[in-house]
């Protein structure tokens, strides 16, 4: 097991080596395990690429995220600009239902709403307009409907996810277990990092007739 200053190090330079980071703006603390990120940024998507950096460090149990996005004068957007690139990206964006999403905007934080089918048509959203100029945060509020008449059976859709792990090289399927009622998943388990917890996640996310998914999955 990992001490905590020689996680805050191995941290600290996988932030350094992600050429989509700028280390030098971010602060890196860790007790027990759990790695605390701290400083300022000009912009989403490099808030966002140092918890996706911080996440693959082998050892990190939990992430917490203190980072501010404080956008330099010339990013700065009116919420009416915003909104409207917002929904043009979305509009061109494949993976976005048809339905389109319902957009709020106040002081650069954007909210979407609404429904979709699957889980990576809710993430289709945020994914496309995390990196647009002037947002400063968003928050996804898109549920997730049933799928029309295929909502699987539980003992199915716990069957799917099994197979769905097995073929995860990276992955110890053994250790992970899962409990179906309904379409809602329950997953516990271990796992080695943070990445791996969210492998999983997005393997049950997957499953024809999910609309839940529970994530009790621990690392050592």
């Amino acid at each position: 097991m990992k001490s905590d200053l020689q996680l805050q190090l191995d941290v600290l330079a996988e932030l350094t080596w992600d050429p989509s980071v700028d280390a030098r703006h971010i602060g890196v603390s860790v007790d027990s395990g759990i790695v605390s990120l701290s400083g300022n940024f000009d912009n989403l998507a490099a808030k966002w690429n140092s918890e996706r950096a911080a996440k693959h460090v082998t050892g990190v149990k939990a992430l917490t995220v203190e980072i501010n996005v404080k956008l330099p004068s010339s990013s700065k957007k009116t919420d009416t600009e915003i909104a409207k690139s917002v929904e043009n990206t979305l509009e061109w964006t494949i993976n976005v239902p048809k339905k389109p999403f319902k957009i709020m905007v106040e002081d650069g934080w954007v909210t979407l709403s609404g429904e979709a089918k699957w889980d990576y048509q809710r993430n289709a959203g945020t994914d496309a307009i995390r990196s647009l100029i002037g947002i400063v945060g968003i928050t996804n509020q898109i549920k997730l409907v049933s799928k029309d008449d295929l909502i699987a059976l539980s003992t199915v859709i716990k069957i799917d996810i099994e197979t769905a792990l097995k073929r995860l090289v990276t992955l110890d399927s053994h250790k992970i277990n899962i409990e179906t009622t309904g379409s809602e998943v329950i997953l516990s388990g271990t796992v080695k990092n943070l990445l791996e917890a969210d492998m999983a996640k997005h393997a049950a996310w997957a499953a024809l007739g999910v609309t839940s998914v529970i994530n009790h999955i621990v690392l050592p």
